[in-house]
Formats: C-alpha cells, sequence, structure tokens
C-alpha cells in the first residue's frame, strides 16, 4: 500500500482527499500556505471524522486513528522527499498549477497528479522533467462521498503511470475511469454545459433555482440538481472552468453574465454561505423563490407576475 501522501492545498477538494487518503490507511502530509485556511482544514478534517462516528460509519478509534495521519506543511519545503503520491488541488489557475507541480515533481514522486477538473494535461506538463509520471486525478465534491475518479491521461503519461492511479484509486474505493487529454475531460465539459445552461434558465426567469434542481432530480434522476451541485463545487470554480472551455472550444462555453456578477459579488455557494442557494452549517435553504441578484433586482418569474426583473423589485 502506498504510505506517504501528499496533497497540496487544503481548499475544499484538497482537504476531502486528505480525508479519504487517510481514511484508506495512507500517511497524508496536507500542504497549505495560507496559515488561516490550514487550521480552518484541521478544524474541519476533525468535524468530518465526528460526523462520521455519529453516524456510525467510524468508531471513535478509527477516526481519531484517521485524524492522527493528517499532518500539516505550511509548504512544500516542509515535505521529505520521493512521496509515493503527490496530489496538486490548487485553484483552477493553470499558471499557479504548473508552479506547484514543479515544486512537487522536484521532491521526486512516484506519482504526480493534478486534481484540475478542466486544465490539459499536456499545459500542465509542458514543464515537467519527467511528464510520463503525470496525469490527471479529477476527483469529485464530496471526495468522500463520490465514489468516481476520472483519470486523465496524457500524451507523455506512461502506461506505468496509469496502471498505478488505476490501482490507487481502488485503494482509496474509488471507481475510476480513463479518458484522453482534451479540455474539460469527460465530466467538467458534460456538467458544466449543464450548470451553464440552468444559470441561464435562472437569469431568463425560467424557473426558480430550487424547481430548476428539482426538475433534473426527480425528471432525469439525477442525485443533485445542477444549481446546487455549483454552489457546493463554488460558482468561482465553475466560471474558472467556463472560461477554460470557452478558450477551447468557444462561445457555447461562454459564462452566463449572472455567474459573472455572483462571483464578483462574493456569492460562492456554500464556502461562502450563499450562491444560488443560502448556507448555514452546511444545510441548504432558500431557492424556492425568484434569486436576488447582486445589484438588488430579482431573477426569475414571481407568483402571478410577469416574471421581468423589474416586476420584481
Amino acid at each position: 500500500m502506498t504510505e506517504r501522501f501528499v496533497v497540496v492545498g487544503a481548499g475544499t477538494m484538497g482537504l476531502g482527499i486528505a480525508y479519504v487518503a487517510a481514511g484508506s490507511g495512507h500517511t497524508v502530509e496536507l500542504v497549505e500556505v495560507d496559515r488561516e485556511r490550514g487550521v480552518a482544514a484541521v478544524r474541519r478534517l476533525t468535524e468530518l471524522g465526528e460526523r462520521a462516528v455519529r453516524r456510525g460509519r467510524l468508531s471513535a478509534e478509527q477516526a481519531a486513528a484517521d485524524r492522527e495521519r493528517i499532518i500539516l506543511r505550511a509548504g512544500l519545503a516542509e515535505v521529505a522527499p520521493a512521496p509515493d503520491v503527490v496530489v496538486e488541488a490548487v485553484p483552477e489557475r493553470a499558471d499557479l498549477k504548473r508552479a506547484v507541480l514543479a515544486e512537487a515533481e522536484a521532491l521526486h514522486p512516484a506519482l504526480l497528479g493534478s486534481n484540475t477538473s478542466s486544465i490539459p494535461i499536456a499545459d500542465l506538463a509542458a514543464e515537467l522533467t519527467r511528464p510520463e509520471r503525470f496525469c490527471g486525478l479529477h476527483f469529485f465534491n464530496p471526495v468522500w462521498a463520490m465514489a468516481l475518479l476520472e483519470i486523465v491521461v496524457g500524451p507523455a503519461t506512461s502506461p506505468e503511470t496509469t496502471d498505478a492511479a488505476v490501482t490507487l484509486a481502488g485503494r482509496l474505493g474509488k471507481d475510476p475511469v480513463v479518458v484522453r487529454d482534451m479540455p474539460g475531460f469527460a465530466t467538467s465539459r458534460l456538467g458544466v454545459t449543464l450548470g451553464l445552461e440552468a444559470i441561464r434558465m435562472v437569469a431568463d426567469g425560467v424557473a426558480s433555482p430550487a424547481d430548476i434542481d428539482k426538475a433534473m432530480v426527480l425528471g432525469y434522476r439525477h442525485p443533485i440538481g445542477p444549481l446546487e451541485l455549483t454552489d457546493l463545487v463554488g460558482l468561482d470554480v465553475r466560471l474558472d472552468i467556463a472560461r477554460t472551455l470557452q478558450s477551447a472550444y468557444g462561445d457555447r462555453f461562454a459564462p452566463p453574465p449572472l455567474l459573472v456578477e455572483l462571483v464578483a459579488a462574493g456569492r460562492l455557494g456554500k464556502k461562502s454561505g450563499h450562491g444560488f442557494y443560502r448556507w448555514t452549517d452546511g444545510v441548504r435553504s432558500g431557492g424556492s423563490e425568484p434569486l436576488a441578484t447582486p445589484g438588488g433586482a430579482s431573477e426569475g418569474p414571481t407568483p402571478g407576475g410577469t416574471g421581468s426583473p423589474e416586476a420584481a423589485r
């Protein structure tokens, strides 16, 4: 079994990956340069273990052991050479990811992966000296609940690295799919298409966020609606991905103005407490009323109204 598992970035995805890796028996080094975010991640990891105990999924002893396997690091300079796996999980910006991956590669990991959800692996591998050991390891949020791991094979990724990634997926309790390196891969390309169109529907006044989500859950048996999923992923993350796909495929992936406005206003979804829904202690509320936009108008139809923003004021 892999012994040393390094995760770079303690945001939503990074801490989820660290939690799952520790739960599968790995010693995890969670690297976060922002001290406050690192402290918050440690607190959140403890909460996740406590919740698992309350739900009967772990014993108190197992939760404590899992938590003890996670070590917070303030930078990659604190990580000893030759880890078994390094997964980069920093924000979805190519320049930032390339810088982190170059520093991580200097540690000579056996397997180097990026949790990118849209940036081409070939782009991220351009400045690596051993690109054959690099691949995409795209986890899904929440990592502890989602079974899928999308393994993205770049043009330089070796068959041995692909095999190692598939084996790692099994050890983490994930069910892998292997896809060729294209912008958006398979899942983001399809998922973002649905999410962006749902946002346009809100802006057009087709229905409230809650009713759009309910239609997809009941009508198409999606486990979660596209707008709630956008809140969970983060509206800023959706925006970054949309812009990446727009540069690759054109304006069919152009982000809706409403998404741009919400991100600019700091309404990022669950992590900020407000997106298409309001979130309090992880619990969703609202969404059945017309969406109040940052400018103070409402998007969507009002009961008995015309459905225009002006009528909703």
